[in-house]
């Protein structure tokens, strides 16, 4: 009788690892498929799906810049507007960066076009330090941004949305963009007015 007892005990430990095996080997295998999946994944993009807007209305953007000066996107109205969602530890948003300043510099002058930024999830004393290194003399929303984020369907950053002079969202280009990028879309979008 003892014997049976210590043979059912014997078999305890070894099942243990068996059973540990089965948990562990399916959470190794997805583990590594999405390290795999983050390893092959172009710049810049995502996993998630933002909605289109494109050919829509651009949703209202209204608030205080980080100068403490008012800002509404309506007032934009006449010229194109360059609404960039950034963060200031963002990689990819440093990079793009003087492309928006040089974009800004050709075009704000003439008020052809002009960019907005929105701060995504950051500090101001962040958002200040970073436009003194990299320069841009824009509006710069830092506060309840959130909500604009939604609005626009951005769920990660840099996300620009191209706004037409007549309010309408051109299009919307995820991960960094450049001057000749935006003017392309501009020059496009124009070109389809004629």
């Amino acid at each position: 009788m003892n014997d049976t007892s210590d043979t059912s005990d014997a078999e305890v430990p070894r099942s243990a690892p068996v059973r540990a095996a089965w948990i562990v080997a399916p959470v190794a295998v997805v583990l590594v498929m999405f390290i795999a999946l983050l390893a092959t994944r172009e710049s810049g993009e995502t996993g998630f799906q933002s909605f289109n807007l494109e050919g829509e209305l651009a949703p209202p953007i209204v608030g205080v810049t980080l100068d403490g000066d008012t800002f509404d996107l309506d007032d934009e109205r006449g010229g194109f507007v360059v609404v960039n969602f950034f963060q200031t530890s963002c990689v990819p948003c440093r990079q793009e960066h003087p492309e928006l300043v040089a974009f800004h510099e050709t075009h704000a002058p003439s008020r052809f076009a002009t960019v907005v930024s929105i701060a995504f999830d950051d500090q101001p004393q962040n958002i200040r330090d970073f436009f003194t290194e990299f320069g841009g003399e824009w509006p710069i929303l830092a506060t309840d941004t959130a909500a604009l984020a939604v609005d626009y369907g951005v769920p990660l950053v840099p996300e620009s949305i191209l706004v037409a002079p007549d309010g309408e969202v051109i299009r919307k280009l995820r991960g960094g963009v450049t001057q000749s990028d935006l003017e392309a879309v501009m020059q496009s979008w124009l070109d389809g007015q004629a």
